[in-house]
């Protein structure tokens, strides 16, 4: 859903024009503002926007798969941070899966709920069991979480995504793999029909929706992973909106569908202030928008926020600070305020050329060896990024393994210790199988990480040749 909120916004900041009061002034829906928390953060420098997309099966979204029950649920959220210029903004995306505290709530009849803790950063959205959800519980768990005051709060449905999508005329993906029913619904049992061949193709409505919610038969099988190419579909639909032109003839159908989709705090309840907050990010362009996804870490089965990098990363917001690309998990502030620093090359006079990673010419097979899913593709993201060569990621005979190992073959122990060092705490195992084995354990699984490095591209096929992989050269971000 990060695509359908953000070009939702990004519809009403190239438009804002007069001609579109009057179409778009009956289409906005508001939620109350007396379930926001009484002891919120002081405003800061820039401004922040919580983006919700919203799981409901509610009204017209029954049909295109929402959440089971009558209960709103959240699908995926992200804080947008615009800076103080007007000019660069950061999305840093919350994994629903997260363990968070959810400080008091509103519930519908008007009592407030005792704040929980280590809950799962979704079950805000569902305090008091609602069709719509609540959103300014979210917001209190967001404002809580960061300690940046939250001046806006967005929700947009199912329906509202497919109908942006329609209306933009489909957006570019590109698949490394069949995808079939199964993939779609994994208690199925079965494969199932062909849902989406390998390859490049347009998804518009409800093929869109399937494609951003897709957890299982691309990448990791993760949440993580999906917000990935969720971050990286809604740069490929900004890219076509904007192809399109900024005219009216254009604009007006996307503006209707973004309106009709959206849900607003009372600040933004009219078509006026809406279109006034969205001038305020006119000049915001999709250049110097960056994407995140909090510092986390698994813990079991669900992910747990790392500290301090989750830490510094609120602060430097706090401060309206960028956050450096090259730092882990992205939490590391240029000191400037809204502009990125020009990247070092290694171009410049008397700079020697860069050393080659450390893992260059070592090749590594990674198995799972725990219940969590999507880790073996996580470590070999790791890996790849230190130059090693991944051959394969794989689940282990055993999903016991307490201990991450690293097996060596004959003379493949110096090797061996290289890999080591990124895995601290792993064991050494020599062995007469030839080459080097990884098999993650419990202990991997559980330490801090920033999370895994971005892949280049939506296509969940990172780390792929071009002889095996249709989208290897392809970018649609």
């Amino acid at each position: 859903m990060t695509a359908a909120t953000t070009l939702a916004l990004l519809v009403l900041l190239v438009a804002g024009a007069g001609w579109l009061y009057l179409q778009l002034n009956g289409d906005i829906t508001t939620f109350g503002a007396d379930g926001l928390s009484r002891d919120r953060p002081a405003a800061g420098a820039g401004s922040n926007v919580l983006v919700i997309g919203s799981d409901s099966r509610a009204g017209g979204n029954r049909r295109l798969g929402g959440g089971e029950g009558d209960v709103g649920r959240s699908d995926t959220a992200f804080l947008l941070h615009v800076y103080g210029d007007g000019r660069h903004a950061l999305a840093v995306s919350f994994p629903r899966d997260t363990l968070v505290e959810i400080p008091p709530c509103r519930l519908p009849d008007g009592r407030w709920t005792p704040p929980r803790s280590a809950a799962m950063f979704n079950a805000a959205f569902t305090v008091g069991g609602t069709a719509k959800g609540n959103p300014a519980c979210t917001q209190n768990t967001v404002e809580a979480l960061t300690g940046l005051r939250v001046d806006h709060t967005v929700v947009v449905d199912f329906a509202g995504f497919a109908a942006l999508t329609t209306a933009v005329g489909g957006v570019p993906v590109c698949l490394p793999q069949d995808v079939h029913e199964g993939d779609l619904n994994p208690h199925l049992g079965a494969p199932g029909k062909l849902v989406f061949p390998r390859g490049p193709q347009t998804v518009a409505g409800q093929r869109a929706l399937d494609y951003v919610r897709l957890r299982h038969g691309l990448g990791d099988g993760s949440d993580i992973g999906r917000i990935k190419r969720q971050q990286a579909f809604t740069a490929a639909l900004v890219k076509k909106v904007r192809a399109r032109g900024m005219n009216p003839s254009a604009l007006l159908p996307l503006a209707r569908a973004a309106t009709a989709a959206l849900t607003v705090d009372p600040g933004l309840g009219t078509a006026d202030r809406l279109l006034a907050f969205a001038l305020s990010m006119k000049d915001v362009d999709l250049h110097d928008t960056k994407f995140r996804t909090l510092p986390w870490r698994y813990q079991g089965a669900r992910v747990a926020v790392v500290h301090p990098a989750a830490d510094e990363l609120w602060a430097a917001l706090r401060a309206d600070r960028t956050v450096d690309d090259q730092a882990a998990g992205g939490t590391g502030g240029t000191g400037g305020t809204g502009h990125a620093s020009a990247p070092d090359d290694g171009k410049a006079a008397g700079t020697p050329p860069p050393a080659a990673p450390p893992g260059t010419g070592i090749a590594v097979t990674v198995h799972n060896g725990t219940t969590v899913p999507g880790l073996a593709a996580h470590a070999g993201a790791e890996l790849r990024a230190a130059g090693f060569t991944v051959l394969a990621t794989t689940t282990a005979g055993s999903q016991q393994h307490a201990t991450t190992v690293v097996a060596y073959g004959p003379g493949q122990q110096d090797r061996a210790q290289t890999v080591v060092q990124h895995f601290p705490g792993a064991l050494l195992q020599p062995t007469a199988a030839p080459g080097i084995a990884l098999t993650l354990g419990r202990d991997y699984a559980d330490r801090p990480a920033g999370g895994p490095p971005a892949p280049p591209t939506q296509a969940d096929g990172a780390g792929r040749s071009a002889a095996d992989d249709p989208c290897a050269d392809l970018s649609y971000g």
